[in-house]
């Protein structure tokens, strides 16, 4: 089975603000975009992708990932996250109703190809299920075999949430690139000792990053 996976993105101007301690209000939107980019990246090379459709209103970020060879599909509910993703993966379905989706986070920056298809395949075995992020509190993706909702419930304790709504939880190891995501200081600082994608390494590098 191949997934077409929905990347939803806020506006850059709002994105990111838990990294203020890290990052000034100046530099979030360009790491928020590298974010984004590298997570675009990566899944498009992932061999279980056949596609990526990115949910956003913001015109900056909708032509550098479509350059990268995204789709982009206008965030006409912007009604906030879960309303992006349902909207995304409506759109998808009504050009192709038998279309496996799943819904990635945009900033997972140190993406592996890899380990997202170890993910997508591990997914492929249950009608609906999740990954929690590294935390162990949220999630980073959550995947609908064809026919089936997606039902998005992203937010705080969307682990939770996304267990109570009946999706199966993937219980995998060794792939913590598709568990970290970025929100806080000590979030990109996890990242960054993964190995992040080259755009972010390059934002990432403009910052001061004290030593835990």
């Amino acid at each position: 089975m191949r997934w077409t996976v929905v990347i939803p993105l806020k506006p850059l101007a709002r994105a990111k603000s838990r990294l203020a301690d890290t990052a000034s209000a100046g530099l979030r939107p360009a790491l928020a975009l590298a974010f984004a980019q590298d997570t675009v990246a990566a899944a498009l090379a992932c061999e279980a992708v056949a596609d990526v459709a990115v949910v956003t209103g913001d015109p900056l970020a909708g032509r550098e990932l479509a350059a990268l060879g995204a789709r982009i599909v206008a965030d006409e509910p912007g009604g906030g996250l879960n309303a992006a993703l349902a909207h995304g993966a409506e759109t998808v379905r009504s050009r192709d109703p038998g279309s496996a989706v799943a819904a990635l986070n945009a900033d997972l920056p140190a993406l592996r190809p890899s380990e997202l298809a170890r993910v997508l395949h591990a997914a492929a075995e249950f009608p609906r299920a999740f990954l929690p992020d590294a935390a162990a509190i949220g999630t980073t993706l959550l995947a609908a075999s064809p026919g089936l909702e997606l039902l998005p419930a992203f937010g705080t304790e969307s682990r939770a949430r996304h267990r109570m709504s009946g999706a199966a939880e993937l219980r995998l190891d060794a792939v913590d690139s598709v568990r970290q995501d970025v929100d806080t200081g000590d979030d990109l600082r996890a990242a960054l000792t993964l190995g992040v994608g080259p755009r972010t390494l390059a934002a990432a590098a403009r910052l001061l990053i004290p030593e835990q």
